[in-house]
């Protein structure tokens, strides 16, 4: 018989114990979906919450490398599909599948027009890992004609899924470690063609993506990690100069950022790409965010880390000391500590939140190890 939600969530939770790399947290919930909701095609990423940009993914079993750059520019640029991203990000539900978004009418999709139809496929289910408002992975399900339509029974399972993979795709991005010996602190750069494949890089460039938790089916030649294609796509479509940025995490536990700009090079689309680590301000909000705490609790958090007392947490707030007193409960609650010297403890030397009167740091706030650890 088949597995019900329940018993499927209850397998997904014994197999995400442990510390799991966020495409360890991809692969085996796909694993475990997929032996109950079968796909032809299918793909897990992981996303920067703040702009639903690629951070990471699993693509071994995912879409064509020919089909990626139409893929990207309907996702991240024209964001006008029933299904696209961040329509379904606005959505109270977590799951979404296409045929009943257009209701039956899947000509009605340009997504579907110009990417399933083209590859024989008949339908797609589309899987968030969101908690709240924020969302931190897409699992992608696409069946071909000759496989059976997705079925309520499916969309159950997947909804299901959705709640420990999610809180696995957070716990994976509070990564421990001490880097050992020297790491190369100044970004490096990328330049991409009008066809968005790898022009020039630099040693440093090279250092970082190859770090990334991205996997691809091989054979891809000169094409870099689709999160920077992605983001070169959209820096394309935003106004002139703005620009595109997002965070992804590294397999060793680091952050790095991305930022892209076009440019025009003797009537040739171009994009530069910088990649380095992430600035420590920026570091210090996601680590805070990955914890779920609201915003006011961040808020808090963040004054906690400057050394603010209580009192003058409320002056500046303008709340009460009790109030403060009960955030901070919360706080302690989420993060799994008992006082504000566990807290600071936690964020600072467990999760890299820099503390800059610590030295020697790398410039992402990380203590760099020696022969000893």
């Amino acid at each position: 018989m088949p597995m019900t939600p329940a018993e499927t969530t209850a397998r997904l939770e014994r197999a995400l114990r442990g510390e799991l790399s966020a495409l360890a947290v991809l692969d085996r919930t796909s694993r475990v979906l997929l032996d109950v909701v079968p796909a032809d095609i299918w793909c897990g990423v992981v996303l920067d919450p703040s702009t639903l940009l690629d951070t990471g993914g699993q693509h071994e079993s995912g879409f064509p490398e020919s089909s990626m750059r139409r893929l990207f520019e309907i996702e991240h640029v024209e964001q006008d599909d029933v299904d696209n991203l961040r329509a379904l990000a606005r959505r109270p539900g977590r799951v979404s599948l296409l045929s009943r978004s257009t209701h039956g009418r899947l000509d009605d999709s340009k997504y579907y027009r110009e990417i399933l139809h083209p590859l024989g496929l008949s339908d797609e289910l589309r899987v968030l890992l969101r908690d709240g408002r924020r969302t931190w992975g897409l699992l992608v399900l696409c069946r071909d004609g000759h496989t059976r339509a997705f079925s309520s029974a499916d969309l159950a399972v997947a909804e299901a899924v959705s709640v420990p993979a999610c809180a696995a795709l957070r716990r994976s991005l509070l990564l421990s470690g001490v880097d050992a010996g020297p790491l190369p602190d100044a970004p490096g750069w990328v330049v991409l063609d009008g066809d968005l494949e790898v022009r020039s890089m630099s040693p440093t460039a090279q250092h970082w993506l190859d770090r990334l938790q991205e996997r691809h089916a091989p054979g891809r030649g000169k094409a870099g990690p689709y999160l920077m294609r992605a983001l070169a796509v959209q820096a394309r479509g935003e106004v002139a100069g703005a620009g595109a940025h997002v965070r992804a995490p590294t397999s060793a536990g680091r952050w790095i950022s991305l930022r892209a700009w076009p440019v025009d090079q003797g009537g040739e689309p171009t994009t530069v790409v910088s990649v380095g680590p992430t600035d420590p301000g920026e570091l210090t909000a996601l680590v805070l965010d990955v914890y779920g705490l609201s915003p006011r609790a961040r808020q808090i958090a963040q004054l906690v880390l400057l050394g603010r007392s209580t009192s003058e947490i409320a002056r500046q707030l303008g709340v009460s000391a009790y109030t403060v007193q009960d955030h901070l409960k919360q706080i302690f609650d989420k993060v799994g500590v008992r006082s504000r010297r566990e807290l600071v403890a936690e964020l600072f030397f467990r999760h890299y939140v820099p503390q800059l009167a610590h030295p020697p740091l790398s410039t992402d706030g990380r203590l760099l190890g020696g022969p000893d650890g």
